[in-house]
C-alpha cells in the first residue's frame, strides 16, 4: 500500500484518477495536513521536519510500504526523515526529465516552493552541466486556489506559462498547477508532477513486495 502525504485535499481525486488509470492494482491510503504548508510558508519547511515524521510513522502504522509526498514545498525535507519505508517526494521524476534542457523555467504560485524545486533541479543536473534555471512566481494565483477557485486559479497559471519565453523546459513546481498544462498554448514542453511522482512510488512499492 501507498501512503499519499497532501496538505490540501483538492489532491486525492487527482491521484485516485491517476491511480485508477495507470496503477489499478495500487491500494492508496490519503493523509491530508493542510497545517504543515501553512507552517512551512511562514517557517520554513525544517519546521515542520517532526510533524513529517510522525506522519510517515502512522502511515507506516497503518501498512503502508512507502509513502509520497504530494507537496513541492516540504518534499525536500519528507524524503530525508528516518522512516522504515521509501519516503518520496512527487517532483523528483519531473526535475529529473527537465534536468537534461539547457534552458530551464521552473513555475510557481507559493513563494516558498520556488528554491526548493530549484534547488531539487540542480540536485538532477549532471555533473558538468550548468543549465540556466530561471523562476516565474505567479503572484495572487495562489489566493484563487485557497478560496477555492480552482478554474480560475488554472487559467491564471496557464497565462503564465503562456508569457514564458526563451526556454527549453517549463516545470510547474506544485502538484495543485498539474490541469495547467492542457490550458497552456505554449510549444515548450511543460512538465508536471502527479503522474511521474505515482509512478515512481508505485516502483518503490513494487520493490518492497519483491
Amino acid at each position: 500500500m501507498l501512503a499519499l502525504l497532501h496538505t490540501s485535499p483538492v489532491h486525492v481525486p487527482v491521484f485516485d484518477a491517476l491511480r485508477d488509470l495507470d496503477h489499478p492494482d495500487l491500494a492508496l491510503l490519503h493523509r491530508v495536513d493542510a497545517s504543515l504548508l501553512d507552517r512551512a510558508r511562514v517557517h520554513g519547511p525544517r519546521a515542520v521536519a517532526d510533524d513529517i515524521g510522525a506522519a510517515v510513522a502512522d502511515a507506516v502504522a497503518a501498512g503502508a510500504t512507502a509513502v509520497l509526498c504530494t507537496c513541492s514545498t516540504i518534499g525536500g525535507v519528507a524524503e530525508t526523515v528516518p522512516a522504515a519505508v521509501p519516503v518520496l517526494r512527487v517532483d523528483r521524476p519531473m526535475a529529473a526529465a527537465a534536468a537534461a534542457e539547457r534552458r530551464i523555467v521552473v513555475v510557481a504560485t507559493v513563494a516558498g516552493t520556488v528554491e526548493p524545486t530549484v534547488a531539487l533541479v540542480r540536485d538532477e543536473v549532471a555533473h558538468g552541466r550548468s543549465p540556466d534555471i530561471r523562476a516565474l512566481l505567479v503572484e495572487d494565483a495562489w489566493e484563487l486556489f485557497e478560496t477555492g477557485d480552482r478554474e480560475g486559479y488554472l487559467d491564471v497559471v496557464a497565462k503564465a506559462v503562456d508569457s514564458v519565453e526563451d526556454a527549453d523546459v517549463i516545470l510547474l513546481a506544485q502538484a495543485s498547477m498539474a490541469d495547467a498544462a492542457g490550458r497552456a498554448r505554449t510549444t515548450i514542453p511543460v512538465l508536471s508532477s502527479p503522474r511521474p511522482g505515482l509512478a515512481a512510488a508505485a516502483a518503490a512499492v513494487a520493490d518492497v513486495r519483491r
